[in-house]
Parts: structure tokens; sequence; C-alpha cells
């Protein structure tokens, strides 16, 4: 039997990410599946309102105030009338939220928890303990995740990392890989990678968002030392993010623009273009949840030069990836040269990467195990999981004497506020969305 599912998620398309394209492709298969599902995302620009996407995906984009990177103002309770309205309309039994820096998503999950929805939260990056701004959301998640039915992380260290960071019962944490359309990530044919490779000059490609945590400053100084060590290496660097500029003022300071295309930043559907223009692409993330960008890059038939940090060890098989002992640029510029080294002698071949990761990694095997957690969660079901007495009492017993007070004062607020919408907005005047069979939108209709 099918779930009316709705995803939270402040970051969706027609914005373009990691996260964006998980919540994408995962509801695309749970449509496959049977299952019912909507997005519910913050509006963009003029996409304010209900929108339709492929296979007849239901978007709802809410108008709200936006902040840094495309995340909303944090209200707690100012979500709720316009959440419960979409959840009611809808049906929804499950409220699955992806994202700790998603605000959107942690006051779904609040609202849901008040309306006795079960609740899934999937976790896509990793956090430290070392500055304010993280220490404060791992507060928010703490606080966010206390009556949560189930935790989805894409890699092991992933739900390591959040079990540190919120106390939350290992039991209650699965472990679910992203995945790649193989299909759109495939290597060109011998014939057409000659004609965009006339010379024996290895490229290497780097696609990120730059931002110090993907390990720019590292490139930026990398780049001159593997240039003045290679006459026949390049670069390919696309992406945007503030380290922009600081890549453009070395490539002009080393006189690398012959060497060096800086690309900016690059729709998704010519990532795979890129990529086969390539011979290895080079990763310098400083943390990292899982790295489905090195996903894509294996199935274009790239060998991949990586650091080892967060789940990355985990994502591909080892003849794939030459790892950087350390976050240096000494061990990747190492590791760099192992890798040219590899190619040029001919060490390995990485015509079948693609074969073998269209194996390792799809969808639909992603969908089926979220379609499990979400069967999980009924069947070990108990009477006290929504209850709203037993839901406070949780709250009050999750952190120190301040928060605990703090903590349930907000669930107070939260309650009287349901039976205020439940009472000046009764659910038998919410008319509710029709389900349009997912055969109507397959069979071209």
């Amino acid at each position: 039997m099918g779930c009316n599912v709705a995803m939270v998620c402040d970051f969706f398309y027609p914005q373009l990410g990691g996260v964006e394209f998980h919540i994408f492709h995962l509801a695309q298969n749970l449509l496959q599946l049977g299952h019912s599902v909507v997005v519910i995302t913050h509006a963009y620009g003029d996409r304010i309102g209900i929108r339709y996407l492929s296979s007849g995906l239901k978007v709802y984009h809410v108008p709200h105030l936006i902040l840094h990177r495309g995340t909303t103002f944090p209200t707690l309770h100012g979500t709720f009338p316009i959440m419960r309205n979409i959840f009611i309309r809808e049906q929804i039994d499950i409220v699955h939220s992806h994202g700790t820096a998603s605000t959107f998503a942690l006051e779904a999950i609040f609202h849901a928890n008040t309306m006795g929805l079960k609740t899934v939260f999937t976790d896509h990056s990793l956090y430290g303990f070392s500055n304010i701004g993280a220490v404060l959301l791992n507060k928010l998640l703490k606080f966010s995740l206390t009556n949560i039915d189930r935790i989805i992380c894409v890699s092991n260290i992933c739900k390591d990392n959040m079990i540190v960071r919120t106390d939350v019962d290992p039991g209650r944490i699965s472990v679910i890989p992203n995945a790649v359309v193989s299909e759109d990530f495939r290597p060109l044919e011998k014939t057409n990678r000659k004609s965009i490779k006339s010379s024996n000059d290895i490229t290497l490609v780097v696609i990120s968002r730059l931002y110090p945590n993907k390990g720019v400053d590292l490139l930026i100084r990398l780049v001159p030392k593997i240039c003045s060590t290679h006459s026949d290496v390049k670069f390919i660097i696309a992406g945007d993010g503030p380290k922009y500029v600081e890549l453009q003022q070395m490539i002009e300071s080393q006189r690398l623009q012959n060497r060096v295309t800086l690309m900016g930043s690059v729709p998704h559907e010519k990532v795979r273009d890129i990529m086969c223009r390539g011979d290895i692409y080079l990763h310098p993330s400083l943390t990292e949840a899982f790295g489905t960008v090195l996903v894509e890059a294996a199935s274009c038939g790239l060998l991949i030069v990586s650091t080892t940090v967060g789940g990355i060890p985990e994502v591909l098989p080892g003849h794939m990836i030459v790892y950087a002992d350390k976050t240096s640029v000494s061990s990747l510029a190492a590791a760099t040269n192992e890798g040219i080294r590899q190619l040029r002698q001919n060490k390995i071949d990485t015509s079948s990467f693609h074969q073998q990761v269209s194996e390792m990694y799809n969808w639909m095997d992603v969908a089926k195990r979220t379609a499990k957690v979400y069967e999980n969660i009924y069947q070990n079901a108990t009477p006290y999981d929504k209850n709203w007495l037993a839901m406070a009492k949780r709250f009050y017993a999750r952190d120190g004497i301040w928060a605990n007070h703090l903590y349930l004062l907000s669930v107070i607020a939260e309650y009287i506020l349901y039976i205020s919408l439940e009472w000046l907005f009764p659910r038998s005047e919410i008319d509710l969305a029709p389900k349009w069979p997912y055969e109507l939108y397959t069979s071209g209709m």
C-alpha cells in the first residue's frame, strides 16, 4: 500500500545541487513504486504556488523571507498554518525532511509531530563542533529530531556524525547512499573522444561550489604546483562562489591562462560534457558526507583523485580512486602526480568504470530502501510515539535545564497554535487534492 509523502526542504528546483537532485530522483522513483509524493519548498523568484514537474510530481513553492544561500528565515511557528493546510490537503502520512541547514525541513518535522504524522529526516552533510555556527545548528537539529521516527544518512560516517551531534538512538538511523542516473553520465565513444582531445595532454577537471569547505584554498595553491611539474597538464574548473575571484587572481598572477580554464557556474545538463573533456577528476574537499560528483565522474570514465574526508572512502572501490593521505597541498599534489603517472603508464583501465558504477548505484534501489524505512515506521509504531504529553516529556528530558524549559515552552505554544488552527480553520473546510494516477503522466496524457 502506497504512502502519501511530503518531501520538505529549502533547496529544490530551480536551484541545482546534490540535495536538490536527491529529492527529485527519490520522489520520481517513489512515484513509480506507487507512493504519492509532493515537494514543499520556498518560492524562487516568480515561481510561487503549485508547479508540476516530470511524472506529475507536485511542488509547493511557499512564499517566505529568504536568507543566506536559499535558506528561509527561521520562525519556528510561523510556517505552521500553511504547512498544516498542505499536509491536510494532500492527506500526508509521512513528512520526509532533508538537510540540516534547511529551516523549512526542521520546522516541518516539528509541525508534523504536533499533528501526529510520521516523520523522517535525511542528512546530507557533516558538521563539526569547533565554531559557534555549527554548535547552534547542532542544538537546533537536536531539538527538531527529539520525536523523529526515523533518520536516513547517506554514509556510515554521516551516521556516526549524526549520533554524536544529536544523541539519537542508533537503531532509528538507516544508511542509504545517494545514486546517479548512469545513462546521463556515459563516457564518450573513442572516436568522439579523439575529436575533443586531439593531443596527449592530461586534463584535470574540478566541478564544485567554490567555497572554503570544498577545498578551494588547497586548489589555489595546488594548480601552480602541478603546472610547474607537468608541462602537458591542463585544468578545467567549473563552479561559482566566493572563492571565484581568488582563483582568477591565481591564474593571472601565475600566467596560467592557457592551461587553466575557469568556466564559472554551469547548468547540470552540461556537467557530463565537461567531465568527458577530462582524464582525472580532482576533488580537494575538506568535508563530504558522500560525494555524488565522484560517482558521476567515475561513470564518465575519469580516474578520481580525492581527499579522504568524511564518507568519501565509502563511495567508490579502490581501483577507481587515488587518495591524498592528508588534507594538505603536498599530500594532494603527491596523489595527483600518482594519478597522472598511472594514466601515462596505462596502469589503469577506466573504460569499465561506467558499467561498474551503473551496477553499484541506482535510484530505484534507493527508493526501495527508503520505502522499507517507511514500512518499518508503521511496523514498529506504538501509541505513545505521537502522544502529545509523551512528546512533551521527551523534549523536557532532552538537554540542559535552561534548554528543557525553552523546549517545553515552544511545545506548549505550538500545541496551543495547533488547537487554534483546528478551531479557526476546521479540517472539514479544507479541500482535499485529488490523487492523480501515476500512469496518466507516464502514458503521455
